[in-house]
């Protein structure tokens, strides 16, 4: 048989020629195409590929090879070598010759060995600058495309509410404008202007995962329709409609009773037909099977398979489970119609064909060395992390310390680690985490290689911890000295002596703890690592203590990867940074803004509580919220959070005037252009980040006491003022009203613009007028500086 080869024609379309290849497949060619395979299963070792195992394992070809990057542990040549050899083989050694999709995980930088490692998501989100994201993200896609990678398993666009859920450190936080924005400028970097050397985006999770039950998760969520539709839902519309995100991958948890994997209604009705997205859909790792061993809404793999491709799941990952011989026996005797497997195969090969890998799978090994030690990606995780840090607290100017101070304790478990500056989708920390979990999750580990014997710090990036940060951020430099006092976690105080000893020989303390980010169970923050106290793992609230009881200064630098109840901290400490999980350069950013080299101006894109009780406290409430009536506060704790969102100080002091609004009325589908001046008062240059929240006063259903509805990072110098305007369409106050339709309303705007969420420093009113009026999402407030 001569096979017809009009999908190698050109000069078709995409899709034609999909359409075309699809044609000439056979039933095992095409479930082949809708799943993936563990990198490990087809490598030994010493990660070569095994020709016996590629002839067994994929011989009708493959969707989907996971994680060559990550699960390979290899350098970036070696990997590249490795993904040519696999895609030699499908070309030479399969029927049709199809190469395979590599995906890979990018949350914070490629997840491989001697990539750039940026600072985790929630502090990119704490620099309100999308442009950095968009940096970042155009920095990963070199480095991943350059290795042979074409899919990456990010970001995350999930609005969360409660910092008891572990994976709250790789969101952009609570807010949906905030969200959409970085999360836009995310993709955009990352899927590029040219698709032959693009790499594939995922918005996930689609939906409403991180409202779980208990802060828990894959635990259920229970989100009223109106809030799924104008909270959760924004950032994906934004990121579908404005960013052309060409993946999505589901949520884990259910909704109302429907796995969110398998609901036609969320996955079909909503994504596809009502959102218009036309691109893959790959499943959350394990999502198929979990239909039958976890949620129990069907009794075989099978089955599983069936509710999967029913709900659009294009590509099981990360590898083929349900959608193997279960999904091949269902199609053989009937219970499953190929249709739905047509459909699924129909996407994968044409973003394949988009992607040009019919063309050439190919990488250049010999153009690695220099895209993987550019300095500017270095110098690009060092700013972010500098623009990520948030002045907390710093009661009588304790920072930025002098550079004549005498000597310095540098104290905490995470005073000398480099480890415990990663987050859980850094390499190699989130690997270290896959191995620990193997025995549960059926991740692999590579034949041969015990996890005991693996040196993790040799598959660290260069970085440089907080003490030698410290060290060489100013000269000469100050008396240091070291005591680490404690571990993250577990009950052993015998260091404390040590560090107090320490804290009484010092003139300050930089006293650093927090989390160890990761997957494994002794990790304290990270996917399926939650929070039932919001309280310091181990005995760190007890060093901290300890320390305190000397009376020397304390600079509290928190390096979590959520928001925790810092009550006592910000009643005992006075000075406090939030530096996340800062990553290679985080070190250095910390004692840059420690020392006044660098002038902090993150701000919070979480609100912080007081207590766990709060949860979820967030600043975007209705009327009603956040308030017991008619006293208003707890009987045993103040209902207003320990910082708002959009918290953050400066070295330096801003003052806001001159506040103007273009119209006093403008119509349902109408502009307004809202200016103010902001001048720098203060004694150092810095940056404030200009923040604009409008309220609809009075409407047909409950509004929230505020919308952030545009933000502008500004640099001034002393004595400089700058002249700030965001033009807001109307129908960005639009709302679902009872009948569920998307309308605006006439009424009265509120107007606020201030330095955080609860920092209102001008205010004002418009108007609404006309009738109701059926509306459009708007996705972004432009934003002009003069």
């Amino acid at each position: 048989m001569t096979l017809k080869k009009t999908y190698k024609d050109t000069s078709l379309s995409n899709h034609e020629r999909a359409k075309s290849l699809l044609a000439e497949m056979t039933i095992q060619e095409k479930t082949a195409q809708i799943g993936g395979i563990w990198v490990s299963d087809l490598i030994t070792s010493s990660r070569k590929l095994v020709l016996e195992s590629a002839q067994q394992k994929i011989s009708h070809g493959i969707g989907h090879i996971t994680r060559i990057g990550a699960v390979g542990m290899i350098d970036p040549v070696e990997s590249a070598t490795l993904a040519n050899s696999i895609q030699k083989f499908l070309v030479e050694n399969t029927r049709l010759g199809i190469p395979a999709i590599v995906h890979e995980e990018s949350c914070a930088g490629y997840t491989a060995k001697k990539a750039t490692s940026f600072p985790q998501a929630i502090g990119l989100a704490s620099t309100w600058e999308p442009e950095l994201a968009h940096a970042m993200t155009v920095a990963i896609h070199k480095q991943m495309r350059a290795v042979g990678a074409h899919h990456t398993l990010a970001p995350v666009l999930d609005v969360v509410h409660d910092p008891r859920w572990g994976r709250i450190e790789e969101t952009f936080g609570e807010d949906p404008y905030l969200i959409s924005r970085m999360g836009s400028a995310y993709i955009k970097g990352m899927q590029g202007d040219n698709w032959q050397e693009g790499i594939v985006a995922t918005a996930k999770h689609f939906l409403g995962y991180a409202m779980s039950e208990g802060g828990l998760n894959w635990a259920p969520a229970h989100i009223p329709e109106r809030e799924l539709r104008e909270l959760i839902l924004f950032p994906f519309i934004v990121a579908i409609q404005e960013a052309k995100v060409a993946s999505v991958m589901n949520a884990y948890q259910e909704l109302d009773g429907v796995p969110a994997g398998s609901s036609t209604q969320y996955m079909v009705d909503l994504l596809r037909n009502e959102l218009g997205f036309d691109g893959v859909v790959v499943s959350d790792y394990f999502t198929i099977n979990m239909f039958q061993n976890y949620h129990h809404i069907t009794d075989s793999k099978a089955g599983a398979a069936k509710l999967g491709l029913e709900a659009g799941i294009d590509v099981e990952l990360p590898a083929h489970d349900c959608y193997g011989q279960p999904l091949l026996d269902a199609l053989e005797v009937g219970d499953i119609d190929i249709s739905l497997v047509d459909t699924c195969a129909l996407r994968v090969l044409e973003m394949k064909i988009q992607l040009g890998l019919l063309e050439n799978p190919y990488v250049d090994t010999d153009a690695i060395p220099a895209i993987y030690s550019n300095q500017a990606d270095i110098d690009l995780s060092r700013k972010i992390a500098e623009q990520s840090l948030v002045l907390l607290k710093n009661d009588n100017n304790l920072l930025p310390l002098s550079a004549d101070i005498g000597s310095i304790a540098v104290i905490g478990p995470h005073a000398n680690s480099a480890r415990l500056l990663q987050g859980d989708y850094h390499y190699p920390s989130h690997v270290e985490g896959i191995f620990g979990i193997s025995d549960n999750m059926e991740a692999p580990t590579p034949e041969g290689e015990s996890v005991a014997e693996i040196n993790w710090e040799d598959h660290r990036p260069p970085t440089v911890t907080i003490l030698q940060g410290i060290q060489s951020a100013i000269t000469p430099a100050p008396e240091i000295i070291v005591v680490k006092g404690c571990e993250v976690t577990g009950d052993d105080t015998s260091g404390f002596a040590e560090a107090v000893k320490a804290a009484q020989a010092a003139d300050v303390v930089v006293l650093t703890v927090g989390d160890i980010s990761g997957l494994g169970v002794e990790h304290t923050v990270g996917e399926t690592r939650d929070s039932a106290t919001l309280k310091l793992p181990g005995v760190q609230h007890e060093l901290i203590e300890a320390v305190h009881a000397t009376g020397t200064p304390i600079i509290l630098v928190l390096v979590t990867g959520r928001p925790y109840a810092l009550t006592w901290y910000h009643d005992n400490i006075p000075a406090i940074i939030e530096a996340w999980l800062p990553a290679e350069q985080g070190g250095m950013a910390i004692a840059d803004v420690i020392y006044g080299n660098v002038n902090p101006s993150g701000k919070l894109p979480m609100t912080f509580p007081r207590h766990v009780g709060q949860v979820p406290t967030y600043y975007n409430h209705k009327p009603s919220g956040q308030r017991s009536h008619w006293y208003v506060n707890y009987t045993d704790e103040d209902v207003k959070p320990l910082y708002p969102f959009g918290h953050g100080l400066s070295y330096t002091t801003f003052e806001y005037s001159n506040l103007v609004i273009s119209d006093t009325e403008i119509a349902p589908n109408g502009v307004v252009k809202i200016s103010c001046n902001v001048t720098n008062t203060g004694k150092y240059a810095g940056d404030e980040i200009v923040q604009l929240y409008l309220q609809d006063v009075v409407a047909s259903v409950t509004r929230p006491v505020k919308e952030l509805k545009g933000f502008k990072r500004v640099h001034l110098e002393v004595g400089e003022t700058a002249t700030v305007t965001f033009e807001v369409n109307a129908q960005q106050m639009a709302f679902y009203n009872r009948d569920m339709t998307y309308v605006v309303e006439a009424g009265d705007i509120k107007v606020q613009i201030g330095s955080s969420s609860d920092d209102e420093r001008l205010s004002g009113n418009f108007k609404i007028v006309g009738e109701t009026t059926p509306a459009k999402y708007v996705f972004e407030t432009i934003v002009t500086v003069d």
